[in-house]
């Protein structure tokens, strides 16, 4: 009896052998490949990526020795001049004829808009050394993404925050807000972390998951309850009535941060248990 499976695999290689696969399959293959290829003529739209946009702004549109605009070509290996003239077809002066019509090309408010028609300028556009720096395209699906992105991490900051327990909401919020926390009801702890994850929702996430929220938790509570100081310089720890140095604290450095990996340390690890059962009293 012939199986399914098996009629099929005969009826693939009698299609081959009678020559009608290949040439369908290739047929198929170049006209997936010229879809995926063609040029989609559409209107674009160009904005400088200053924060400030001036009223106008004129971007140099020919080649010069003060406003140098080449492209490397990698084919030939030839750096090729360019220039914007919307009489000819290329924007490449080596394929230019003599007749050239320059026109100014100016941002208005920061926008340039550029029609479809004009498909020497979009290229233009494309190969000038300043796109990317000066100016860049407007991509608004690449910005509806983003938005969403973004949405989509606040969201899961928002529901972390509210379904986090109070024990982890405590160790994110003296993390946040340091030595404060202690001062502070449980309603107004819900309500700041809940500010925190909408207006800093990577932060949010970030501290959730670092390895060492626990241990900066537990250090915040040593400043609060005074165990130790910290100062821009060093950490000193409380000895009897006094304060002697614990480790002192390299320039630009984020205290929490070096304080919490020493106290990992064979170094610190014995301190940091000592604090934690000062903190248990």
């Amino acid at each position: 009896m012939q199986t399914t499976s098996s009629y099929s695999q005969r009826k693939q290689i009698t299609i081959i052998e009678e020559g009608f696969f290949p040439s369908s399959f290739l047929t198929l293959i170049k006209y997936y490949i010229m879809k995926k290829t063609q040029e989609k003529f559409v209107n674009k739209i160009y904005i400088l990526k200053r924060e400030v946009a001036p009223l106008s702004y004129i971007l140099a549109s020919q080649h010069s020795r003060r406003f140098p605009l080449l492209h490397f070509d990698e084919e030939t290996g030839v750096n090729r001049p360019l220039r914007y003239a919307r009489n000819q077809k290329s924007a490449f002066m080596d394929e230019q004829d003599g007749n050239a019509i320059l026109e100014p090309i100016i941002f208005e408010d920061g926008f340039l808009n550029v029609q479809k028609e004009n498909q020497v300028l979009q290229q233009f556009l494309s190969l000038h050394p300043g796109n990317g720096t000066v100016f860049s395209e407007l991509d608004r699906a690449k910005e509806a993404q983003d938005l969403v992105d973004d949405m989509q991490v606040e969201i899961d900051a928002l529901l972390a925050a509210r379904e986090m327990d109070l024990e982890t909401k405590l160790a994110v919020a003296r993390v946040i807000f340091g030595a404060q926390v202690e001062n502070m009801s449980t309603a107004e702890i819900n309500r700041d972390v809940l500010y925190f994850a909408k207006n800093n929702p990577s932060n949010l996430l970030e501290i959730l998951d670092d390895p060492n929220l626990e241990i900066e938790s537990n250090i915040a509570q040593f400043i609060s309850q005074g165990f130790l100081t910290v100062d821009p310089k060093s950490v000193s720890i409380k000895t009897g009535k006094a304060y002697r140095k614990l480790l002192g604290l390299p320039f630009g450095e984020d205290p929490m941060y070096i304080l919490s990996s020493w106290m990992k340390s064979d170094e610190g690890l014995e301190t940091y248990k000592s604090l934690c059962k000062k903190l248990k009293k």
